[in-house]
């Protein structure tokens, strides 16, 4: 008889690096552990964290103090936080925290059963250490029926942009070695998967510092070889590292899906100066110039930051200029917040939160205009969906993701779940898509009844 597994709960908070993260802890305490959905059921805690903004360190710090209830009618429960919030704050957050048992790093996941073990006996522990380098964790264990993947191939970045706390929190650039890279991914599509998303602080710059160096777009050509690989994305891409090969690519990999997020942050010369991006507002421009070229129905996404210390109106308008010129597809955009150790904390000329605040919402409102339009274009086409669970909108419905990254709604049976299938553009919404699904004789990929993909363009 198998001994009964206790009982483990992740909060996740942040990017799909962070859920990548979250994914790989489990792994690594599944021996143990087995996943809840129930905190109330958990018999370990953990919260992954993000310190990207302030606001999202916040969110942490809050549930964290909301948490002091579940822990006393539980004494037993182990409650750690990893992450980078746990890089940068360390012994504090677990001097602010009585009722905390863990606390670990960026670099820590390796060591945590250990960890976990450790508090179980009654300590108290901090492990926030940063080195150089990547360190391989054991073949992940793909579930049958997953038909999407999140692979790390590096971790963290050399950019040292003013306002950006990761190399300080995630360390210095490191690449995994491709041979595991490709090891990883072959084992999920034997196991019925059809998509992957690479992730990295900065994918562009992957292979630079390995013993035989390789370029990013080499990895990419490697794993569109791939039998059984249907879709295959990356995040996130610095603007000055995107090569006239990586833009290539574009036009001729089948498998690389027509999407790009490109953070731009700001249309300004003198604020991305400021910022340490490394390109003016005509590099980047005359690059999603050369995207659209290979590419013709490349959707590009972007990130952008208002309130930047010392922006004024000016060079804030010249960011709404520049998103009307490169029409985004979408864009995440947030206002500034100070993040500690970085340089643009100290800047001089802080902008008042009411400003970010109010140039926050002319900026989102510019962008729902542009993703309409773009979404508007969509509607008669028939186009591939990876159909990736139920909708938001309603039980009767599905949802589902096409090449290009947008989302869609339609109604169809439960069997279409984890496949592709054609689907037909029928209205657009300025966050998501409509569609209309007609059965079609499906085909056998993977293992599993698939729909013939169609391409949207030549």
């Amino acid at each position: 008889m198998l001994p009964v597994k206790k009982k483990l709960y992740i909060r996740t908070f942040g990017c799909q690096m962070n859920v990548a993260d979250s994914q790989q802890m489990a792994q690594l305490l599944a021996h143990e552990y087995e996943l809840t959905s129930r905190a109330e059921d958990a018999d370990l805690y953990l919260i992954n964290t993000c310190a990207i903004r302030r606001k999202a360190e916040e969110k942490v710090k809050s549930l964290l103090g909301s948490l002091k209830l579940l822990k006393a009618r539980n004494p037993r429960l182990i409650l750690g936080v990893g992450g980078c919030v746990a890089q940068q704050e360390g012994e504090r957050l677990l001097a602010a925290a009585p009722h905390l048992n863990l606390v670990f790093g960026t670099q820590g996941s390796h060591r945590l059963p250990e960890l976990v073990r450790l508090a179980a006996r009654g300590r108290r522990l901090v492990d926030v250490e940063l080195k150089r380098g990547i360190r391989e964790l054991p073949p992940r264990q793909w579930p049958q029926g997953a038909v999407s993947a999140l692979v790390t191939i590096m971790q963290g970045c050399d950019n040292f942009c003013t306002y950006c706390v990761v190399p300080y929190v995630r360390g210095r650039e490191a690449s995994r070695e491709p041979g595991a890279v490709i090891a990883e991914i072959a084992d999920f599509l034997a196991a019925g998967g059809v998509e992957v998303t690479l992730l990295g602080q900065n994918v562009n710059s992957y292979g630079r510092g390995l013993a035989q160096p390789i370029t990013f777009t080499g990895l990419l050509r490697r794993l569109a070889g791939l039998p059984r690989l249907k879709r295959l994305r990356f995040a996130t891409s610095h603007p000055r590292d995107l090569s006239d090969e990586l833009v290539a690519a574009y036009g001729e990999l089948p498998a690389l899906c027509e999407h790009l997020h490109l953070p731009v942050q700001s249309g300004s010369n003198r604020v991305l100066k400021a910022m340490n991006r490394g390109y003016s507002r005509e590099d980047y421009l005359e690059k999603v110039s050369r995207l659209r070229r290979s590419c013709p129905d490349i959707a590009i996404s972007t990130d952008l930051i208002v309130g930047f210390p010392g922006e004024t109106e000016a060079d804030f308008t010249q960011t709404l200029d520049l998103m009307r010129e490169a029409a985004f597809d979408q864009a995440f955009s947030f206002k500034y917040s100070r993040r500690p150790q970085t340089r643009a904390a100290g800047f001089p000329d802080q902008v008042p939160e009411e400003v970010k605040t109010e140039r926050l919402i002319r900026l989102q409102a510019l962008q729902d205009e542009l993703t309409l339009a773009t979404h508007s274009r969509q509607v008669g086409r028939v186009t591939e969906v990876l159909v990736e669970g139920w909708s938001k909108r309603g039980p009767s419905q599905l949802c589902g993701r096409l090449r290009t990254n947008q989302v869609v709604n339609f109604t169809g049976p439960r069997e279409l779940l984890g496949c592709l299938t054609p689907i037909t553009i029928t209205a657009a919404q300025p966050h998501s898509l409509q569609g209309s699904w007609a059965p079609a004789p499906p085909v056998t990929v993977g293992g599993c009844p698939k729909h013939p993909p169609r391409r949207q363009h030549v």
